[in-house]
């Protein structure tokens, strides 16, 4: 009444079927020379779990990692080696700055001893005694020649700068003045000039 419906194919035609598709199957891998994966083979072989499976490890060889990279940024900076360096002192007008200051005599890497001294005779000398008034115009003359001279340092820097490497990249001058103001042997990273040994 509403329409015939399809015969069965008979057990013939299932197996005629069923052996063409194996033949199919051969010769596609014999033009390959493996046979084709399933869907579900590749699907699992692209699979990778988010959480390892033996956290212990995993942060165990992450804690090396971190050390690892830690030391590396260490020997750069005894060494200089641009690659591991922090990223506040890469790039070569980095480089050049740090040169140039290392290479001067800068009156700011004292500054530091002098409020010291300051502090000491401060706390021995009464504040109202005439002793203490030298004492505090000598401070202040050796600020106002520190500031002096860390502006010459500036303008010298920048100068040198513009005419090595074109534009002057931000913060540059800004580095090497505050680096001008740090005792010798302590900046980091560490000299690699000696005083007087300008960069080219």
């Amino acid at each position: 009444m509403f329409g015939r419906r399809k015969e069965a194919p008979s057990a013939q035609e299932t197996i005629d079927q069923q052996a063409a598709e194996a033949a199919a199957r051969q010769n596609s891998a014999a033009g390959k020379g493996a046979p084709t994966p399933t869907r579900k083979a590749q699907e699992a072989a692209r699979k990778r779990p988010l959480v390892p499976e033996d956290r212990k490890a995993s942060k165990a060889a992450e804690r090396q990692a971190v050390q690892d990279q830690r030391l590396k940024m260490r020997r750069a900076l005894d060494t200089g080696d641009e690659k591991f360096l922090p990223l506040r002192d890469k790039g070569p007008q980095k480089r050049f700055a740090r040169d140039f200051v290392d290479a001067r005599f800068n009156l700011g890497e004292y500054l530091m001893f002098g409020a010291l001294v300051f502090v000491l005779v401060s706390l021995v000398v009464p504040a109202s005694s005439d002793m203490m008034i030298y004492v505090l115009g000598a401070f202040w003359v050796m600020f106002l020649a520190v500031f002096v001279d860390v502006f010459i340092l500036s303008r010298k820097l920048r100068k040198r700068l513009a005419e090595k490497f074109g534009a002057v990249e931000g913060g540059t001058v800004w580095y090497g003045s505050m680096r001008s103001l740090q005792f010798r042997k302590l900046r980091l990273p560490k000299p690699q000039v000696q005083r007087g040994q300008y960069p080219a």
